[in-house]
């Protein structure tokens, strides 16, 4: 490879990275302000992008960087992904809480998928509302979104619909501990099945009690650990699917299962054995954090806004009856198990 083909992706990723810093600082100054990040960066990075694309189309100059951040930078996020998931979590829990927590995801991911499909969306689309929705919000997304092929438009659409529906769970979900007449227990369990994020269940326990928080966080965290499954049993569908279109000759590893997901899973399997100092996994994290805003920034670049303005009502009424239905899963299992947690 010549010195001009590794300069030539330089100027797209530098504004890719320009996009992700304004992002970072935006969400800096609103846990500063507000105490928590209700907008995350990385949806923050989305629609800066989008805006910038809106305004100017970038030219040949500027989009192999751009389909570089949106893509190899994406795989490697999310490889370094793995390494903020633990098994040690799963023992903690005690085996029906975790047989529970995955029926629950199974459950919500056929609902969702069928409510996407039942609306008309797009298969992807509909894929990728369904595992942000059941799993762990835009983490999921993000991690599904190149195993299934997603267009930039959909993975756009389903990060910013979800995250809107996420802040208002958060917002809401508190006031259904005294008109259930949860306890601090049971409370917790249904905010980890149903918020979408580990600091939303934090910011959606607290104000009800610090017990809530502590199961809210180890349901979430058991919750996150279906991810891995979950972009597996995907990665084989799709490459079951790519071989039977294929009219003769082999297939290769990769191209049923992609390498970022044998990475996923090693840097979990290496995190869950202890083999990760943490003075590593302190930079790890904040590292694959980077490289996903920088990745959405791409995706914003790449999405143009008339594909969203078609899907965006079915998208939004998709999202929040896949979330509706996650709620009323949820009580079931809490109803089932509650007393576990009491």
């Amino acid at each position: 490879m010549t010195a001009s083909s590794w300069a030539r992706p330089l100027p797209g990723v530098a504004l890719c990275a320009a996009i992700a810093a304004a992002a970072l600082a935006l969400q800096w100054l609103e846990e500063r302000w507000t105490g928590r990040p209700y907008v995350e960066a990385i949806v923050i990075a989305i629609l800066i992008g989008v805006a910038v694309r809106t305004a100017w189309t970038p030219g040949s100059r500027w989009t192999p960087g751009i389909a570089f951040s949106a893509k190899l930078l994406l795989e490697i996020a999310i490889v370094l992904l793995g390494a903020s998931i633990s098994a040690h979590m799963v023992w903690q829990a005690g085996p029906w809480l975790m047989v529970g927590i995955a029926a629950v995801v199974a459950v919500a991911l056929a609902a969702s998928y069928g409510i996407g499909r039942a609306l008309r969306l797009p298969r992807r689309l509909a894929i990728l509302i369904a595992c942000g929705n059941s799993i762990c919000g835009n983490s999921a997304i993000v991690a599904v979104a190149p195993v299934i092929g997603a267009k930039s438009e959909d993975i756009a659409a389903s990060i910013a619909f979800t995250a809107v529906l996420g802040v208002i769970v958060v917002l809401t979900l508190p006031l259904l501990a005294p008109l259930l007449d949860l306890s601090l227990g049971q409370y917790g369990m249904l905010a980890g099945l149903t918020v979408y994020a580990v600091p939303q269940v934090l910011a959606a326990t607290l104000p009800v009690g610090f017990a809530s928080a502590q199961v809210g966080t180890l349901v979430k965290l058991v919750r996150v650990l279906m991810l891995g499954p979950v972009i597996v049993g995907l990665s084989l569908a799709v490459g079951r699917a790519r071989r039977e279109g294929e009219a003769g000759g082999g297939i290769k590893a990769a191209q049923i299962v992609p390498w970022f997901i044998v990475g996923f899973l090693a840097m979990t399997a290496l995190r869950s054995l202890g083999l990760i100092p943490d003075a590593v996994l302190g930079v790890l994290v904040p590292t694959a954090t980077v490289l996903t805003v920088i990745a959405m920034a791409a995706l914003g670049l790449a999405v143009d806004l008339r594909v969203i303005r078609q899907v965006g009502g079915r998208v939004t009424l998709t999202v929040t009856l896949s979330l509706l239905a996650l709620l009323g899963i949820s009580l079931v299992l809490v109803a089932l198990m509650g007393h576990r947690v009491g």
